[in-house]
């Protein structure tokens, strides 16, 4: 015989959720954590005893705050979880924050009110009680909010009492302008020292001064107005180590490879220029961000780490060409003038 399907008829309406009813009936009641709580005229706040909080579901629906996470609270370690229904209208999106040993929730009031009770029924929670170390009375709270308005009042009255610089726009408009040169000017030095040591090799060391001086020249006594900037306060940076840089450099520059021209083809030349671009690769785009509040994390990092290695690597390069300079004016003390071989 051929066997023939049978249809069962459907469950009647609410039969589901009768059944998901039974089934947590059978697996017991849900814990639920000790939670205090206090309230202001603006804010209400609860403390849930519960430590080690891990995947916290909190939401306000309905004004029914619903609570549910796994952590460790007066029945070990476990899912613990409530509801509250307050009394009056909330905002529907709790702040919530957990530390170590606790979880606070912050919820806002519709209306800047006192209440009588957390709850909506009249009977409070067991699990529920009074935060005592955040209690309040309705009037102590009214004098902690006049304070804080009368701090707001007052902060807003010495702001204004603090004359506004007319020139504000102005200055920022040519720290960005400086900075945005200067590291225009630093990017062609680096580009084009790359590119020639890519094409022209090692050859590319012994007439980097010749290829690069002018525009060195020019960012280098454009760097003078770091030292004017600082003295007359438009920028915060400390005064001697911007005098310091900036004098450094430019004796290197201007008396140094100024004065020797059988200095100006040594292949020491291509180091120094190379390191102090790449230096100020990262340091002036920092410095414009900075003048109009823009903070990039990768090159604020890269701005105060590559320093590390370019420093010592671009004073090491400075010493042997200034000591080599130096013995190089001792021998021709000694030893006269380089003689040209005769044709």
């Amino acid at each position: 015989m051929r066997a023939e399907s049978v249809r069962f008829p459907p469950p009647p309406p609410g039969a589901a959720w009768g059944a998901g009813r039974r089934a947590r009936a059978m697996a017991g009641p849900s814990l639920r954590p000790h939670v205090h709580w206090a309230q202001r005229h603006r804010e209400l706040y609860l403390r849930v005893e519960l430590s080690d909080v891990q995947h916290p579901d909190i939401a306000i629906t309905d004004n029914v705050l619903h609570f549910k996470a796994q952590g460790h609270g007066a029945k070990g370690d476990n899912i613990y979880e409530f509801q509250i229904e307050f009394l009056e209208p909330v905002e529907p999106k709790p702040v919530c924050r957990v530390t170590q040993r606790q979880l606070n929730i912050t919820v806002q009031k519709k209306e800047s009110n006192w209440w009588e009770r957390l709850t909506k029924q009249e009977k409070r929670p067991l699990f529920l009680a009074p935060d005592f170390d955040r209690w309040l009375d309705e009037s102590d709270a009214e004098m902690e909010l006049k304070e804080k308005e009368e701090e707001k009042i007052n902060k807003m009255k010495i702001e204004s009492r603090v004359p506004k610089d007319p020139f504000k726009h102005l200055k920022k408009g040519y720290l960005v302008m400086y900075n945005l040169v200067q590291f225009l000017g630093f990017s062609w030095i680096f580009v084009n020292m790359t590119v020639r040591l890519f094409i022209l090799g090692k050859d590319s060391f012994y007439d980097t001064f010749h290829t690069i001086a002018d525009m060195m020249y020019f960012c280098q006594t454009l760097a003078l107005m770091e030292i004017m900037n600082s003295l007359i306060g438009l920028v915060r940076s400390p005064l001697i180590p911007a005098v310091v840089q900036v004098f450094g450099r430019n004796f290197i520059l201007f008396v140094v490879l100024g004065s020797l021209e059988e200095m100006q083809s040594k292949p020491v030349v291509f180091f120094i220029f190379y390191f102090w671009s790449i230096i100020e690769l990262f340091r002036y785009p920092y410095y414009m961000l900075s003048c109009i509040g823009i903070e990039w994390k990768p090159l604020t990092w890269l701005r105060y780490t590559t320093w590390i290695p370019l420093y010592p690597l671009g004073g090491l390069a400075e010493g042997v060409f200034v000591n080599f300079r130096h013995l190089y004016k001792q021998r021709k003390q000694h030893l006269g003038p380089k003689k040209r071989k005769m044709k």
